[in-house]
């Protein structure tokens, strides 16, 4: 794990409510996981995306890996 990359996500009450985003931009961590998870290629996001660099994608995986060490994941899907 890279400590340095998680540098790359913040959280300000001004920009997205709050939800954790990419350098203070207005790329929520959740919408760039999401066009992963749907099969787009960094290389696509990042041409589609000029403002991004390959370590803001995985900055926000790294990101996802921290957030998913939880003691029970069963209580976190039930709540969704």
């Amino acid at each position: 794990m890279n400590p340095s990359l998680l540098s790359r996500i913040t959280v300000n009450p001004n920009v997205c409510f709050s939800k954790p985003t990419i350098r203070n931009m207005r790329y929520s961590v959740e919408v760039l996981l999401d066009l992963l998870s749907a099969g787009m290629t960094t290389e696509e996001i990042l041409e589609d995306y000029d403002d991004l660099e390959r370590e803001d994608i995985l900055a926000c995986l790294e990101f996802a890996s921290r957030m998913v060490q939880v003691k029970s994941v069963h209580k976190v899907l039930l709540a969704a």
